[in-house]
């Protein structure tokens, strides 16, 4: 008899398993100005963390369960959330249309380096980036600590073993969160999306975090401003890993000595 229920129970457990993951869902990303079909929309799955982008007709194709809620984002376009219904399940392809956004850019006025042709003149104007990762044994990845100078690995130090201990107000409050991150590492689709973004949008969306929130967490990882302030989306992902895997670490380390 428990053989017989082991068995049934092994045979329910791939339905069990499709059942929340879902099925295939297929729509098409229009311009809702003029029904126009729009290609290479990027379409990201925030619940599952799987990603996909519309092709010319503007279609697409997603595995998707209900009320699982989809994030479409596009240049020029103001991102909208989808959520999954039954009808959606029932009926098949779904139109999905966007409002594109009125872009205002500020002037920007591009200074260049003016050369002498003098190499010892020349080398005091041409601007260094000057920021510095800091590697430590047994922590797998490295800090950026600003500017070399004395003290400035001792900060990244105090920074890291902190008794406060930021990074666990960050990372052990959000297992749900963190778990997403990882499937997003995984997923080539959404590192390719993240490769040509700038904005935090997706990553903010996901992660359910605000662009303040990612800020200050790669500051405590004593990243520098200037790294945040121009890596892309795929970057600063890599980033918040890596400061997530050195947290591991820590509290490991840190539950162990307890």
């Amino acid at each position: 008899m428990k053989k017989a229920f082991y068995l049934l129970v092994i045979a329910l457990l791939p339905l069990s398993l499709f059942a929340q993951e879902g099925e295939t869902i297929n729509g098409v990303v229009l311009n809702d100005a003029n029904d126009a079909p729009l290609e290479n929309v990027n379409i990201v799955n925030l619940n599952q963390v799987i990603g996909t982008t519309s092709d010319k007709e503007g279609k697409f194709a997603l595995r998707a369960a209900v009320n699982d809620t989809l994030y479409f984002s596009y240049l020029g376009f103001k991102s909208i959330r989808v959520r999954v219904t039954n009808d959606w399940m029932k009926f098949g392809e779904v139109k999905i249309k966007m409002t594109e956004l009125g872009i205002a850019l500020e002037q920007v006025v591009v200074r260049p380096v003016e050369l002498t042709g003098y190499v010892e003149v020349d080398a005091k104007l041409i601007p260094i980036y000057d920021d510095y990762r800091y590697r430590i044994a047994g922590l797998g990845g490295g800090y950026e600590g600003g500017q070399s100078q004395p003290g400035a690995v001792s900060k990244v130090l105090s920074s890291i073993f902190n008794p406060a201990d930021f990074l666990y107000n960050v990372f052990g409050k959000r297992p749900k969160q963190m778990r997403k991150l990882r499937k997003m590492k995984e997923d080539d689709q959404i590192r390719n999306l993240l490769q040509s973004k700038f904005d935090r949008e997706t990553l903010m969306a996901v992660l359910q975090l605000e662009e303040n929130d990612i800020d200050e967490i790669l500051g405590n990882c004593n990243y520098s401003k200037g790294f945040i302030q121009t890596a892309n989306d795929l970057q600063i992902l890599d980033a918040i890993s890596d400061c997530y895997e050195q947290y591991r670490v820590l509290a490991r380390d840190k539950k162990g000595k307890g």
